[in-house]
């Protein structure tokens, strides 16, 4: 394993035993150490539960030693909310302290695919020394709800019960949040991006966005997301998500209606709405190309 992670890594309590580190809004980088995605793990009263593993295995033994900074108690479950690079390298750790994996059956799709396989290797290239030949995609110990299953998953450590939910397709097939409904905390992995445009990549925007509004219907008092700070205004948040994806549909889909060139599109929509939240310039334009695509293939 190469040295130690050196990036600022601090913990917050939200409340009600629930833990967050919050990654930098950024791409992935061997300077940032591809610390740019959040993880959260809950104190119970006969473990932890852990709620994705950050982007290498470096940043995942840092998280541990933080975890055991607030407690001794055994790592019980790592519930991975989606299998994109920057939520899973550091799984590796923390399969090694014995905590059962669990992700939703989607995954399978991906582990073990030429895709996971050239990611992990340009992710060896770009993030060394932090991703290295040691580093690997580790599959589950468990796969929750089948495809075609809306019912939630209860999952129990001591008196405290957690609720699985599906939510994909959207951000990717698998997406899964965690809602912990005695104390209202939603761990909302990459359904909500606060604080950065999110990377929407080849999701389903459509069932994102339904998804979204599935979520606001519960009303979670503290939610936290995928990336960004925690939220204890979590509907705005959602409907902030929600909103840009909307945009993105609106727009893109006027233009695949129309035949209009997907450049000519860009350049007359009017982005001032989001060109003031960070990473607007890195990823909007391909956001909205990739939505472009997906309502030329809806309008067909």
């Amino acid at each position: 394993m190469p040295e130690s992670a050196t990036v600022d890594m601090r913990v917050e309590a939200v409340g009600d035993g629930a833990y967050f580190v919050q990654g930098q809004s950024a791409m992935g980088s061997a300077a940032n150490q591809n610390f740019i995605s959040n993880a959260a793990f809950v104190v119970a009263d006969g473990g932890v539960l852990v709620i994705d593993a950050l982007g290498s295995p470096p940043l995942a033994q840092r998280l541990l030693q933080e975890i055991r900074k607030v407690t001794p108690l055994p790592i019980r479950y790592v519930v991975v909310t989606h299998y994109h690079a920057d939520h899973i390298y550091g799984l590796q750790v923390f399969k090694q302290e014995g905590a059962q994996i669990i992700a939703h059956a989607s995954a399978r799709e991906y582990i073990g695919s030429e895709t996971a396989r050239q990611r992990l290797a340009i992710s060896r290239e770009e993030l060394f020394p932090w991703v290295d030949e040691h580093t690997r995609v580790v599959e589950p110990d468990r796969y929750v709800v089948e495809h075609g299953s809306e019912a939630d998953v209860s999952l129990r450590i001591g008196r405290s019960e957690f609720l699985l939910r599906h939510v994909g397709p959207s951000h990717t097939l698998e997406d899964l949040v965690v809602w912990q409904p005695s104390t209202g905390v939603l761990f909302a992995g990459d359904l909500v991006f606060r604080g950065r445009v999110p990377f929407v990549g080849n999701a389903d925007s459509r069932s994102w966005v339904a998804a979204l509004d599935r979520i606001i219907a519960l009303r979670p008092r503290v939610m936290l997301p995928g990336h960004g700070p925690v939220s204890r205004s979590p509907e705005a948040d959602l409907r902030a998500t929600r909103d840009y994806l909307a945009y993105l549909r609106q727009t893109m889909g006027e233009a695949a209606r129309n035949l209009e060139p997907f450049d000519e599109a860009y350049a007359r929509t009017d982005w001032s709405r989001f060109a003031g939240i960070p990473l607007f310039q890195a990823a909007n334009r391909m956001n909205a190309y990739n939505i472009y695509l997906q309502m030329e293939s809806e309008s067909k």
